[in-house]
Order: structure tokens, then sequence, then C-alpha cells
């Protein structure tokens, strides 16, 4: 009596774990949204990684993380001693060559003078030329003495012309020294300011990446900089799914530093280039309403709504089979059509009722 009493318990647990296992259910109506998965980090706006255009040896650190830097701030100094030699030397020769302008400035002078003279002197013989070729007409004057005052002013002109060209020499040299040696100058004063490290922008310093007495490149960040009141989603998307994304599109946001929470947000920037390795599209979108606190470099994941279909017939995608069949009568296989999907749900298009019972696989 006692093991029929236990067998026959045994046979109702088994029917009632055999039901469970086969749960079932009827589609419902209501809203299917399909979206696309994207994941990514939070960033400040105008956020950037300052670099250094010269190397050397990072003498000093102007500025501590979290202090908010001004536009053209200084932040770095790394030692310009050569630099400096460099600048002095521009400056030396800079203030020679306005000695040696000084010469040059006095030789123009004494040449302006040459081509008045010149320039006089023909003047003069093209006046006496050309009388005496009218006079040559009527045969008052010989061959011979026409052709040396022919001379005369082919030689007064080609001199005129020479002292020109020697004036507009000396002036072009007078230009082209002073302009290169002013050139060479302010070329090794930015050189050297260059070893002076400002910011470009106005934010706040999130980190300092480097330590005094290290040596620099220009390959070596040193810190990043960026707003501290406006943040900005950097997302990574598939390249399977991004055709499907578009500008203004709306963003669901969840991160780990807010649990539970899902944050709403647009997307307003899209990167036109996939990246190679990862095989991901970059997308940027903005917070509506952002949380009370924000870092650069959280972690965060979106849905981006493609569109969302109201009054649907939807079922749970682990009731569907090889995205074609549900179950019905238990064990019997009915194809149907599906349309959108999320990572619930799924619409049903055609072959199931809202009022049929379906199972869940095994």
């Amino acid at each position: 009596m006692k093991f029929g009493n236990i067998f026959v318990i045994a046979i109702i647990f088994l029917t009632q774990s055999c039901s469970k296992a086969r749960d079932s259910i009827k589609p419902k109506i209501g809203t299917v949204t399909e979206s696309v998965y994207a994941s990514g980090i939070i960033k400040a706006d105008y956020q950037y990684t300052v670099f250094s255009t010269v190397s050397g040896v990072l003498q000093k650190i102007s500025v501590v993380a979290g202090q908010y830097i001004k536009v053209g701030q200084l932040l770095f100094d790394i030692e310009s001693e050569k630099a400096a030699l460099n600048t002095e030397n521009a400056r030396l020769a800079y203030q020679l060559s306005e000695e040696s302008s000084r010469y040059i400035k006095d030789k123009i002078a004494e040449m302006e003078l040459k081509v008045q003279s010149a320039r006089d002197r023909m003047t003069l013989d093209e006046s006496i030329f050309n009388r005496n070729k009218k006079i040559r007409t009527l045969e008052g004057i010989s061959e011979i003495d026409f052709e040396v005052i022919e001379l005369a002013y082919k030689s007064s002109r080609l001199n005129y012309e020479t002292t020109k060209k020697q004036l507009a020499q000396l002036r072009a040299q007078l230009d082209n020294e002073q302009r290169r040696n002013n050139v060479n100058l302010k070329l090794n004063q930015k050189f050297q300011n260059d070893y002076s490290v400002k910011s470009a922008f106005a934010g706040q310093l999130f980190d300092v990446l480097v330590k005094e007495g290290s040596l620099v490149t220009t390959q070596t960040p040193l810190a990043i900089i960026g707003k501290s009141n406006a943040f900005v989603l950097e997302l990574e998307v598939d390249e399977n799914d991004m055709v499907q994304v578009a500008l203004g599109q709306k963003v669901l946001v969840t991160m780990d530093s807010y649990k539970a929470e899902v944050f709403d947000a647009t997307v307003d920037k899209i990167y036109p280039i996939m990246d190679e390795r990862s095989r991901t599209f970059k997308i940027e979108a903005h917070f509506k309403n952002p949380p009370k606190k924000l870092y650069p470099n959280l972690t965060a994941e979106a849905n981006i709504i493609i569109r969302t279909k109201d009054n649907a017939i939807t079922i749970p995608k682990s009731y569907l089979i090889d995205n074609e069949y549900v179950l019905v009568h238990k064990n019997e296989r009915r194809k149907v059509k599906i349309g959108l999907t999320d990572y619930q749900k799924v619409e049903i298009l055609e072959g199931l009722k809202k009022d049929e019972t379906i199972y869940k696989p095994k």
C-alpha cells in the first residue's frame, strides 16, 4: 500500500512536470518596436586629447586634473634650450640684416642719382638725335656725323636701362633680405612657443596623462580636455544594421551607472566610413534629459528605434521556430509570416489568429 501511494505520487509529479514544460499562450494585441543595437561610451562635448607638436623632456606641469581651462592657457612646458638658442641666433641675424640694410639703402640712394643722371643724359641725346635726323633729310649733316650722334643716343639709352635694372635689383635685395630674416625670426619664435603647450579650447581638464621629467614625443597623449556640462554618446553600430540608421532617430540608452533606468537620446551625427577592424560605424547621439551626473568614458548600451507599430498581433520570440513556424494543437507546426521584431516580441502578419493557442517549443 505504501509503495502504491509512492507510485501514484510519482505519476502525478511527472504529469505536472510535462504540462509545465509545455507552456501555452495566446497572441496579444500591442505595440512592437524594431530597433538596432549599439554600444559605446559617454564623451564630453568637444573632448580632445592634448598632444605636443615637438619632442623633449617635460619640465613643468602647470595644471591639475579637474580644474577649468581657458583658451590659450599654459598646460605644459617642455625643455626648449636649443629652440631658445636658435631664436636668439635668428634675432641676431635679423639685427645684422637691419644694419646691412642701411648700407644697401645708401647704395639705393646713390643708384637713384645715377638713374636720374642717366635719364637726363638720354633725354638730351634723344633731343639731339631727333633734331639731326631732320637735318639729315635735308642733307645738312654728313652720314658719319649723324652715326656718331645716333650711337651716343643709343649708348645713353642703354646706360639708363642698365642703371634702372641695377636700382631694381638693389631694392629687391633689400626687400628679400629683410623679409627672409624676419620670416626666419618668426619661425624660430613660433618653434620655441611650441615648447609651451597651451589649450586650444575652454573646458574642464579631465586627466593629466604624463609626469614631470618624462620624455614626450608628438605621439604622447598629455591630457584630456572637454566641456564639463555637456556630454555626447559615441556609439558603434554593426555594418549589417547601419543601413537602417538615420539622423533624428530616437535612442533608448541604458548604463551600468544608472541601473534599471532608461534615457532618451537622438541620433544627430553619423560618420560615413566603416572601421575596418571592428566592422562598425560610429554615430553620435545627445541626451534629451541627461542623468544628473555623467563622466567621460562611462559605458553605455543603446537601442536605436527604427520603427514602431501599434495594434499588432505579437507573440514572444521564444515561441517562434526557425523564424517561420509556431506550434498549435501541442505538436502541429504551422507556418506564419512575421513582421517587426524586437528583443522579446515578434509581430505575426499571417497564419495565426489572436484567439488561437500556441505552445512553447521543447
